[in-house]
């Protein structure tokens, strides 16, 4: 049985898993950027202790640190801090636990979906961003 290989086209392929890994981080901490009074304010109703400081920390994890992780740049670190916030924000944003009904189904996708991150994000600290980085000039 032949296997399909992809040791000729690894880095590619590398390259657009960092991309689609991070895109959502990317996104939406532009939106946070954008709207930083009503991202704080969001932190404040979840009852955040010093909603500036939280909703700073959020900015600068999803969209500086998703970023450099798109672009290659400290890439296996960051990966792994990207990697930690995300079980953090799994468990403080999506406690499904402690739900009911519909709230508790879309937290439970949601944390879940967290952890599969989580995985590709830890894959990516083993891996290495590849030869299409800012880490390999």
């Amino acid at each position: 049985m032949r296997y399909l290989r992809f040791d000729r086209v690894s880095n590619e392929v590398i390259l657009l898993a960092r991309i689609l890994l991070v895109v959502l981080f990317v996104l939406f901490g532009w939106t946070k950027l954008t709207d930083f009074s009503g991202t704080v304010g969001y932190m404040a109703s979840e009852g955040l202790p010093v909603p500036t400081l939280a909703a700073a920390v959020v900015v600068i994890m999803e969209f500086f640190v998703g970023l450099a992780i798109g672009l290659g740049f400290c890439t296996r670190p960051l990966a792994l801090l990207l990697a930690l916030y995300t079980l953090g924000t799994a468990l403080i944003g999506h406690h499904y636990w402690t739900m009911e009904g519909a709230e508790r189904m879309a937290n439970m996708i949601n944390f879940y979906k967290n952890l599969s991150i989580i995985g590709g994000l830890l894959l990516l600290c083993v891996t290495g961003p590849g030869r299409y980085s800012i880490d390999r000039r």
